[in-house]
């Protein structure tokens, strides 16, 4: 029986807690935050909203696989302001004051969707240019598996609640590239342990043509995403201010498309409740 009960205790400092809702995050530039961060993103950050560091940065005291209060930047050290900022204040604004939010980013920029196939990866890193091979060292040249590796620490302490992509740009015109998410997504389900039904995945169209986008044609493919992934929802960047360059939104653009994201996750924790 003293066996038991000290089993039990130690069951118990381990469980999951329900009231924390886990959210991993991939994608390109526009999902490691391409807009310098302003003062007013580091105002007010709530505790109960926190990133789990995908890198060690020592001289941030930033540790992979450890929380911390999601001050910006939230990728790496040199990103900036990312969608997933505002994803998660807006969540904890508007959820219960017992409800914590956590979220996990893993994004490189420029970066194609096959980056994050682990069957293609090593290939497609090897043919692409220095910069991006410096930056998936970050992830020891395999980003899926480190979110993975990630989230199987985050998932003793919460509940993973959705996936959130943004990526598309690099892959515009790419007819397929629906269905290379879909394999992405399905296989982080599968080595999660979680069912679609309780884990949506949220989708962000690229710069659309209201702000000139230069990728504006992906939206069209984006949009039939839901189509493939029956658990998909797709965010609205119409009116999201962007960046001079067109492919990227600005830092009152990324405020606006983090909150958008969290309006479509909301009615859905509503309806996924149990």
């Amino acid at each position: 029986m003293a066996a038991c009960f000290i089993a039990g205790c130690i069951m118990g400092a381990q469980a999951q807690d329900k009231n924390f809702h886990i959210y991993l995050a991939f994608g390109q530039s526009n999902m490691e935050g391409n807009a310098k961060v302003e003062h007013q993103d580091s105002l007010g950050v709530s505790d109960r909203f926190k990133v789990m560091s995908a890198v060690d940065c020592p001289e941030k005291g930033w540790k992979k696989g450890q929380w911390r209060t999601a001050i910006p930047p939230l990728v790496r050290p040199e990103t900036g302001l990312t969608p997933c900022d505002y994803f998660g204040r807006t969540l904890v604004e508007k959820l219960p004051k017992k409800v914590k939010v956590g979220v996990i980013v893993v994004a490189i920029g420029g970066c194609r969707i096959e980056m994050y196939d682990e069957d293609k990866c090593k290939a497609y890193i090897a043919h692409e240019v220095d910069w991006m091979q410096k930056i998936a060292k970050n992830y020891d040249d395999d980003p899926y598996h480190r979110l993975v590796e990630l989230a199987h620490i985050a998932q003793k302490q919460g509940v993973i609640k959705g996936i959130l992509i943004h990526q598309g740009e690099s892959n515009t015109g790419d007819k397929e590239w629906p269905k290379k998410v879909k394999l992405v997504y399905d296989r982080l389900l599968k080595d999660l342990g979680l069912k679609a039904s309780q884990v949506p995945l949220i989708a962000g169209e690229v710069v659309g043509d209201d702000q000139h986008g230069k990728c504006a044609a992906m939206n069209t493919i984006i949009d039939t995403l839901p189509m493939v992934i029956p658990t998909a929802h797709v965010v609205s960047p119409k009116g999201c201010t962007v960046a001079g360059d067109h492919l990227h939104f600005n830092a009152a653009g990324y405020r606006t498309l983090g909150q958008r994201y969290a309006e479509v996750m909301l009615p859905l924790l509503k309806k996924h409740k149990h």
